[in-house]
């Protein structure tokens, strides 16, 4: 029954592929959609866990509403878009200040920036805005009253409603909502407040939170109040919500460091208190910026934490170098929950210092980056016996890299990374194997290949050396190794010169990787078929992997999944942006065992993310709308239903059939 499934799938959908190459295009056709966008950022990280995916799309929808001008924007307004390396960031500002662009086509024109990258920083990017003086230019360094702030500045509510029901549950299971009201004044100043309240059958307990960021306020840069994030370096003192590290942007591997920004999520693992940074340009070429912060949050619900940095950043043309300080001070002793052997270098105490320092160099074709820390862990009286002394630990982690652009089309990164079995940082996360620094040491190696036409070639190896036990890796020391290579053609599709059709777009990819962590090995493949005509979009994705058995070599473990996706775009005014935008996928998944996961990214609502781990066997489907009412006013609905097979939830004890139901609406003013 299973194999008439999936050969009657596999039949509509290509029946489907031949009846739309028929159809019609129009000039708006080679015009990626900001949702497209996104979910290839999406693919491209999907098994980053601790990203906070929605802060990454709440700064891309940002960027979308208002794009960047490139004759007039930064550094930091850059970095946000996380596909850009911080060479391709330099590469940009430095063609930028040598001769203004005139046309987004110029962007072809920078080395370092393939057709994929341009191609995902159209939907961002601008030129109606230049250098020329601006009316409100003064306002804009920080005189202007508070009267024209909110006159003229941008009010938004999202409330956000989720609902699932389980098969033999009474009612819905979970009831989840979300309120959210954002205030922006141009790049000057955003205003936020989110609340959850207790709602559903499990009721849990209100959360709230709040945040601030104010810019150019004379001589503050920048500050920030109630939650917010730190990044400097490298991510080994103060790492933010999102790092770049292994991925499909395999050239773009490292961190692009944002300094102070507000953080809209309402996690506790951000910052909570306040954070200022302040800049000085000595001149065209030198600027000096110090930031400084606290920030007190609770965890555990019952320990507090007070955090004290600072930083001190000098940038002069190609040179970066910066200088970061953390001080962690707990109310009581932390200890990690069981004693067991891959926790035994885990902080313990009430009292952590951290220090580290960064440095950058851009050569042009070369671009250089490192940056060594260190920690202190004092240990607890209590926890030594009582004997009324302190033991420090000290822990040393290091991290030096090149990203090289040897000729047009071609990108490489190499980068080393060393953390001692005694570096634990608690707020810090860098590029590494594991989510938690400590006791690792490996080399990575990236290449982005786009010199042939249509073509991409793009990979990375990564091997690493355990020298103690790790989460779920009881044998030391280990090896490992992460392998990847993707390859992407995009089909030459031929028009006649006196038509004035546009041939549709289609893009094929295949990719392959091999992982081994401990004495778990997995072998995976991907192949996705995208073509894209007029208002029509499509999307076939066939994945599968295999990990060998740890018992019998003999019988390997397996997943698989397929799936179709149908996007649908219709646009019923131009001037007022009023639409409707539908997409549905079909999903068939068998993936018996939990090591044999699949990762799946999928549209949500707006500021929402989903990247479930596709497990067990059954077929998942689901239908996403995007109705935009008005100018002012739009509604956002997503509908899901999984199904899983009756022999296979009985044995898991797991519900036969879920639904799940998103339902959003937005206002602006």
């Amino acid at each position: 029954m299973k194999r008439g499934i999936f050969i009657f799938y596999i039949f509509w959908a290509l029946t489907l592929y031949a009846y739309s190459l028929n159809a019609s295009t129009s000039a708006r056709d080679h015009c990626i959609s900001l949702d497209d966008v996104i979910l290839d950022i999406y693919n491209a990280y999907s098994e980053i866990a601790d990203a906070d995916y929605e802060q990454i799309q709440q700064d891309l929808y940002a960027l979308h509403e208002e794009p960047v001008s490139l004759n007039s924007t930064s550094d930091e307004e850059l970095a946000r878009l996380y596909f850009l390396s911080p060479q391709q960031i330099d590469d940009i500002l430095a063609y930028a200040d040598r001769h203004p662009f005139e046309s987004l086509y110029e962007l072809r024109l920078i080395p370092s920036l393939t057709d994929y990258e341009i191609r995902n920083l159209l939907p961002f990017v601008t030129l109606t805005n230049d250098k020329s003086p601006h009316p409100c230019r003064e306002r804009e360094r920080g005189r202007y009253s508070a009267r024209e702030v909110f006159a003229n500045g941008q009010h938004e509510l999202v409330t956000r409603l989720d609902a699932r029901n389980m098969e033999g549950a009474e009612g819905a299971d979970m009831l989840y909502a979300h309120m959210r009201y954002v205030f922006r004044y141009r790049k000057q100043l955003v205003l936020g407040a989110a609340i959850r309240p207790p709602v559903g059958r499990e009721m849990q307990n209100l959360q709230g939170g709040a945040w601030m960021q104010m810019n150019d306020i004379g001589p503050m840069h920048t500050l920030v109040a109630g939650n917010y994030q730190a990044s400097f370096g490298q991510g080994l003192v103060f790492a933010p919500s999102f790092h770049a590290g292994k991925s499909a942007y395999a050239a773009a591997a490292g961190l692009q460091p944002n300094g102070l920004r507000y953080r809209s999520s309402l996690d506790d693992n951000g910052l909570h208190g306040v954070g200022t940074t302040m800049r000085w340009n000595t001149n065209p070429h030198t600027r000096i910026d110090l930031s400084a912060l606290y920030s007190l949050r609770r965890d555990n619900d019952t320990v507090r934490h007070h955090v004290l940095g600072a930083n001190i950043t000098v940038r002069h043309k190609q040179l970066d170098w910066q200088i970061t300080a953390a001080e962690n001070i707990w109310s009581d002793s932390i200890r990690p929950y069981r004693n067991t052997a891959y926790n035994r270098h885990y902080f313990r105490g009430y009292r952590q210092a951290v220090l580290g320092t960064s440095l950058r160099y851009n050569f042009g074709i070369a671009d250089l980056f490192t940056e060594l820390a260190t920690a202190q862990n004092y240990e607890h009286p209590s926890l030594q016996g009582g004997d009324g002394g302190r033991l420090p630990h000290w822990g040393f982690a290091a991290i030096a890299g090149c990203r090289l652009y040897p000729m047009d089309g071609v990108a490489m990164t190499w980068l080393y990374r060393y953390y001692s079995p005694f570096f634990d940082n608690a707020l810090g996360y860098a590029f590494s194997e594991t989510p938690r620094l400590g006791d690792e040491h490996g080399g990575y190696l990236g290449f982005d290949i786009t010199r042939l036409r249509h073509w991409r070639f793009y990979g990375y190896a990564d091997f690493f050396r355990f020298s103690g036990p790790k989460y779920r890796i009881p044998d030391a020391p280990s090896l490992g190794y992460d392998l990847f290579f993707e390859t992407r053609y995009l089909i030459a599709n031929r028009q006649s010169p006196r038509s004035n059709r546009q041939s549709p777009i289609s893009t094929l990819s295949f990719r392959l990787r091999a992982r081994k962590k401990g004495d778990l090995s997995t072998y995976s493949a991907r192949a996705v078929f995208l073509w894209q005509a007029g208002n029509w979009s499509l999307r076939t994705t066939a994945e599968a992997n295999l990990t060998p058995n740890r018992e019998a070599i003999n019988s390997p473990h397996y997943g698989f999944t397929v799936y179709q996706d149908i996007a649908y775009s219709l646009l019923f005014s131009r001037g007022t942006g009023r639409g409707l935008d539908i997409r549905l996928r079909m999903q068939a998944f068998d993936c018996r065992n939990w090591d044999n996961r699949i990762y799946a990214c999928e549209h949500d609502v707006l500021y929402a993310f989903s990247v479930p781990a596709t497990y067990g066997v059954g077929a998942r489907a689901y239908l996403t709308c995007r109705w935009q009412i008005l100018t002012s006013l739009a509604l956002y609905l997503k509908l899901s239903e999984t199904f899983y097979l009756a022999d296979w939830a009985q044995s898991h004890d797991y519900h036969q059939h879920r639904t799940d139901i998103h339902l959003l609406i937005r206002t602006t003013l």
